[in-house]
């Protein structure tokens, strides 16, 4: 079951991550993603506030939606991490420029242009598949 909620899930074109503030409080944000061996894997600024809340707390939702974020299907819960290791780094991005091809390669270009691209940090989403979707995680 849980390899074909994956598969599913990957046809999806975004969806909408949720970071938890110190006090609770999610904060939604549609993103990018894309599987391998099981987990999900999303790319974003390392200086943006989701990072920043994934390193005070581990625990996210995730929905598919669409690019405005509008939830077109069931919460699931689990754990993001913050991946370095180089190898994980290129199989994540090979995952991601595999599902958006041409588009992939645009924003890593123009992340090239404008020096952004030495920020970019690479996020690990491992669900908990198998659990029912949650409403609210904490």
């Amino acid at each position: 079951m849980a390899a074909s909620a994956l598969a599913e899930l990957d046809r999806k074109p975004y969806i909408s991550l949720v970071t938890y503030r110190a006090d609770g409080s999610g904060v939604e944000t549609p993103v990018w993603f894309a599987e391998r061996y099981g987990k999900l894997y999303v790319y974003t600024d390392g200086a943006s506030y989701k990072v920043r809340r994934l390193k005070q707390s581990d625990k996210i939702r995730i929905a598919p939606c669409s690019v405005r974020g509008t939830i077109k299907g069931p919460w699931l819960k689990g754990r993001a991490r913050i991946i370095t290791d180089p190898t994980l780094v290129r199989h994540a991005y090979d995952a991601l420029r595999r599902k958006y091809g041409i588009q992939m390669t645009v924003a890593t270009v123009l992340s090239s242009l404008s020096g952004r691209i030495k920020r970019r940090t690479f996020i690990e989403l491992d669900l908990e598949l198998g659990q029912p979707p949650a409403q609210d995680y904490l």
